[in-house]
């Protein structure tokens, strides 16, 4: 069984989060207490008077944190190695309710790199899909890739398409995420 460590902290400053799991916007007053549940890739989920929510990583200040360290990715990179750079960054995406990312989790389908005319760019187009049709922070994790992935040297477009054909299920994980929910 998966040992979880909570932290409280308060809330230092007023703070838009977005509430899980529909993905809307709340603020928070500084004074508030909460419990960090998970901090992994850029962001923080918090337990706060029983709501969870995700506080951005720019914000992390707000409960006397740091910004978590972002990939280093070297400012030249050779076109073979583009690919490579792409899933690493893809692996600093974690569903904020689960542990474990979007790589590991299997939410990745499809991952294709196209040359853009007349330049030296690449365009990105990720199919990915959710662990529930339903999810409100869909459009949150999206966007968290979109913003990763266009940072990267040779990137120039991105396109994300949420799919929900094949329907995700546990077997999608790999073992290793597996292993770490103890399932």
């Amino acid at each position: 069984m998966m040992k979880r460590q909570r932290e409280d902290v308060l809330v230092r400053r007023a703070v838009r989060v977005e509430r899980i799991p529909d993905g809307s916007p709340i603020d928070l007053e500084a004074g508030i207490l909460a419990q960090i549940t998970q901090a992994l890739g850029s962001s923080f989920t918090l337990l706060v008077e029983g709501q969870l929510v995700r506080l951005r990583g720019v914000d992390a200040d707000a409960i006397g944190k740091k910004e978590p360290a972002a990939l280093e990715v070297p400012q030249t990179v050779e076109a073979e190695d583009v690919s490579d750079l792409v899933w690493q960054v893809l692996r600093t995406c974690y569903d904020p309710e689960i542990p474990v990312n979007i790589v590991e989790l299997g939410l990745i389908y499809r991952c294709v790199l196209e040359p853009l005319e007349g330049d030296a760019k690449v365009r990105v187009v990720i199919d990915m899909t959710l662990t529930a049709p339903g999810c409100g922070m869909g459009e949150a994790i999206a966007n968290e890739v979109c913003d990763k992935v266009l940072a990267l040297p040779r990137v120039g477009e991105i396109t994300v398409n949420m799919v929900f054909d094949p329907p995700w299920d546990r077997s999608m994980m790999s073992e290793a995420a597996m292993l770490s929910l103890g399932l």
